[in-house]
């Protein structure tokens, strides 16, 4: 794969174009409303209306080689008939939710680092399969800043991944979490707490297996914006469905039934692109599609397999 640094350095200030914001657009009925929140962090910051909920992603060079990865194949091969497509079920971490509050910046940063554990634990397995270097944690930070400087550019109210040649971050915004803890429902936080971290760890399964570097090349040969927004929601549909699927191979453990249930399908039926946004994570419709799909397919022959948004038709990714 090439090194995208030309490329991706200057992206990064025309997000817009790439990856942008997906919004969770609460409805009237359960707005949340802007409010001061104290936190014991040294930045505190106060929801929006319309807060992100499945971040975005960039590539800078090259992600950790793996004994079974090629760096040969062209872009399009890598993303549409990559390894991981191949492996199978997700098994579960058997990781327990912790049972903490997420009132405070401790308890969200507590409660993100319990969950990366048992993500980690899952997708161990599938990345082996796929011949990716499995043993690579991505560095979490679970922050309290409205905007971050990282590798990738500075970013601003939602949560992303940074991959930066050999190094992997994952930003997680704690100030929403918060927010919709006191204002929206602790359940509600929990669940988007939950499907936002595993929406960005997909992004490390991305790139481990170099789809998301080789996602980013096929945008960088792409002479329209509309081929490029195509192409960014190909790469963000498919995390929420990694997401959902190593969500749904933990839900004989984490608590997804009842109310809990109830957001977290209420979530993801509600992400993705909002009127008069940009149109780089893809419909409410297909965002809940892909979500869905990833989520119930524990147990077929393949879960990651049924996230292959590369080989998808354009409705799918609309």
């Amino acid at each position: 794969m090439v090194n995208l640094s030309r490329y991706t350095l200057r992206g990064v200030a025309a997000v817009g174009a790439l990856a942008g914001l997906a919004a969770l657009a609460l409805p009237n009925a359960q707005a949340a409303q802007t409010s001061s929140t104290a936190t014991t962090a040294a930045t505190a910051a106060t929801a929006t209306p319309s807060a992100p909920i499945d971040g975005t992603a960039y590539a800078i060079g090259n992600p950790p080689a793996g004994d079974g990865l090629t760096t040969k194949s062209s872009a399009t091969n890598v993303v549409q008939y990559n390894r991981l497509y191949k492996t199978g079920a997700i098994p579960t971490s058997k990781c327990k939710e912790l049972n903490v509050s997420l009132r405070t910046f401790a308890g969200v940063v507590a409660y993100e680092n319990n969950l990366f554990k048992c993500l980690y634990g899952s997708w161990a397995l599938p990345l082996k399969q796929a011949g990716a270097n499995y043993k690579v944690a991505p560095k979490l930070v679970v922050h309290n800043s409205r905007s971050v400087n990282s590798y990738c550019g500075v970013v601003t109210d939602t949560a992303f991944f940074c991959g930066y040649n050999g190094t992997q971050t994952i930003y997680i915004p704690a100030y929403q979490i918060i927010n919709y803890w006191n204002q929206q429902s602790p359940t509600f936080a929990r669940a988007y707490a939950t499907f936002t971290l595993s929406h960005e760890y997909g992004h490390h399964v991305q790139w481990m297996t170099g789809i998301l570097s080789s996602s980013f090349q096929r945008t960088a040969a792409i002479s329209t914006y509309a081929g490029r927004l195509e192409e960014s929601r190909r790469r963000e549909l498919q995390a929420s469905c990694l997401g959902g699927a190593v969500d749904g191979a933990n839900k004989r453990n984490y608590p997804f039934s009842a109310g809990f249930m109830t957001q977290y399908n209420w979530i993801i039926s509600h992400s993705g692109d909002q009127p008069g946004g940009a149109r780089d994570h893809g419909s409410l419709k297909n965002h809940a599609f892909w979500t869905t799909s990833g989520f119930n397919a524990r147990h077929s022959y393949t879960v990651a397999g049924n996230c292959n948004t590369f080989r998808a038709s354009s409705a799918y990714v609309a």
